[in-house]
């Protein structure tokens, strides 16, 4: 047992227990607070707030999208550096802003949530923690995001690497890589950017690529100073700034809808592979063979040249085997090596697309169970069977255009809301209705019928069946719309007393 843990039996009763201490259950406890209710409690597995931030701490780790944008509408920052802020810049934008809302004291760190039942009969959650912690609620929220787990594949041989082994969300700062021999498995959104920053050191980079990225221009303009002065100044030139940046970025989402502008971006794209990659082996390899956006479209300035480098190699070769100081591929070539990278990104399995622990709600459910071919929620937020359970950023509400924070104010709004109806009829909890769930669905899937998104590649938007479980498909503002207002026609409000009444009578 780690002893540096500290287990306790107490019970915890609160009326509303928060998962994650990243954006998502940082707006939740901010706007709760504004509603006038301090009866929460964040739970956060980590040792300090920041949540993918915290762990992302990988050379070269930043946002891929604009500073201005990807921070709270509520607590605008009129100082940030550039135009795509760093990861250490948005972690201390995080830390400023705990410390602003006062919100420590209701964080509880290193409590990982492990379990969560529903109480039909008393209308409640109880919430465990692997510190040996019990919440009891009235309301579970759970902000831990979809991309939390480390994908950490199991390839054949890993275990008995005697070198060094690291995944990107795990990076060890204390390994010193210069004149190592590196190989980095994956070309995702992590790998786009770490790879660059250890190029120029190590002795030989060796990228193993399963499918090439589309990757575009990024903006690295800086703020100049006395620009920064003037947003602090006039507040709402900073704001107007941020609102061109919302439709600048709400714009890319036509490309999605349009096979033919996706056609027409990916042939702009293939010339500026051929522009930046002098090699013209190394572009066709570099080359996607799928739509533009059908998968994340990532943003670099740096990742194309680095294979100029005469100490990269790009390869495209399956992995056989890994030995104890190589990795084999299937053309047979042994790639030496003294460190494995595992760039692979997260689990995005739809059985534990927000938490992997067992989570039950009404009697017979299990959401394990329920999603065990597809994850879906209402709206992205409420799951039927699960009553008073809330979902940020759940199944069909990510982004590949715009900025999640931004979802993720809508979602919190929403939630207030049903927080706030289910005190005013003074039930005990509310069910999203089979019916309203699953016309969100079919409508959800419909709309993703003839997008980029699903025109034939294979990315972590979708299940094995090809079912896309992850994204919007649509513009943010019209989520907003959707959003602003809760229908309570689509909720079940149930009184526990009446329930135990009608038992009792049946």
């Amino acid at each position: 047992m780690n002893s540096k843990v500290k287990i306790s039996t107490k019970t915890i009763n609160k009326e509303t227990a928060i998962v994650g201490a990243g954006f998502g259950g940082l707006c939740m406890a901010i706007k709760m607070l504004e509603a006038g209710n301090e009866d929460f409690v964040i739970l956060e597995k980590a040792k300090e707030v920041g949540g993918a931030w915290y762990f992302n701490g990988y050379p070269g780790a930043a946002c891929d999208v604009q500073s201005h944008l990807y921070s709270f509408s509520f607590n605008g920052k009129a100082d940030w550096s550039k135009r795509y802020a760093p990861r250490d810049e948005i972690e201390n934008y995080i830390l400023d802003t705990v410390e602003k809302y006062n919100l420590r004291r209701f964080i509880r760190f290193e409590e990982e949530v492990n379990e969560a039942h529903f109480d039909a009969d008393t209308g409640k959650w109880t919430v465990r923690t692997g510190a040996g912690s019990t919440v009891v609620c009235r309301h579970f929220v759970l902000a831990s995001g979809p991309l939390h787990v480390p994908n950490k594949p199991d390839i054949k041989g890993l275990k008995r690497f005697k070198g060094k082994v690291m995944h990107s969300a795990e990076w060890d700062h204390g390994y010193d890589l210069v004149g190592k021999k590196v190989i980095s498995i994956g070309t995702g959104g992590s790998a786009i950017q770490y790879c660059p920053e250890i190029a120029p050191k190590v002795k030989k980079l060796s990228v193993f690529q399963r499918s090439a990225a589309w990757v575009i221009p990024r903006d690295e303009r800086g703020y100049p100073a006395i620009q920064q002065r003037l947003f602090a100044r006039f507040p709402g030139w900073r704001k107007l700034h941020r609102a061109r940046l919302y439709w600048s970025n709400e714009s890319r989402v036509a490309p999605a809808s349009s096979t033919r502008a996706a056609q027409f971006l990916g042939t702009l794209c293939k010339q500026f592979i051929r522009f930046q990659v002098k090699d013209k082996a190394l572009v066709e390899k570099l080359t996607p063979d799928y739509a533009f956006g059908c998968k994340r479209v990532l943003i670099s300035n740096k990742w194309y040249p680095m294979f100029n480098r005469k100490n990269v190699e790009l390869v495209t070769a399956g992995i056989r085997e890994v030995k104890a100081n190589s990795v084999i591929t299937d053309d047979g070539v042994e790639h030496e090596a003294d460190c494995i990278i595992l760039g692979t990104g997260f689990v995005v399995d739809p059985r534990i697309y927000m938490k992997d622990f067992p989570l039950t709600g009404l009697p017979g459910r299990d959401l394990h169970k329920d999603w065990a071919d597809s994850s879906e929620a209402y709206y992205g937020m409420t799951v039927s069977g699960y009553p008073n359970l809330y979902m940020l950023v759940g199944p069909n509400t990510g982004l590949g255009h715009n900025s999640i924070v931004f979802m993720i104010e809508c979602q919190v709004n929403y939630i207030i809301q049903c927080m706030k109806l289910l005190k005013a009829e003074g039930a005990d909890y509310l069910d999203v209705k089979p019916a309203a769930q699953q016309a969100f669905n079919d409508d959800v899937q419909r709309r993703l019928q003839g997008t980029t998104w699903t025109s034939g590649c294979t990315s972590w938007y979708q299940q094995e069946d090809g079912k896309n479980f992850a994204l919007w498909p649509g513009s943010t503002w019209r989520y907003w719309l959707k959003t602003r207002q809760v229908r309570s026609t689509d909720y079940e409000f149930v009184h526990v007393e009446e329930t135990e009444k009608e038992a009792v009578t049946a």
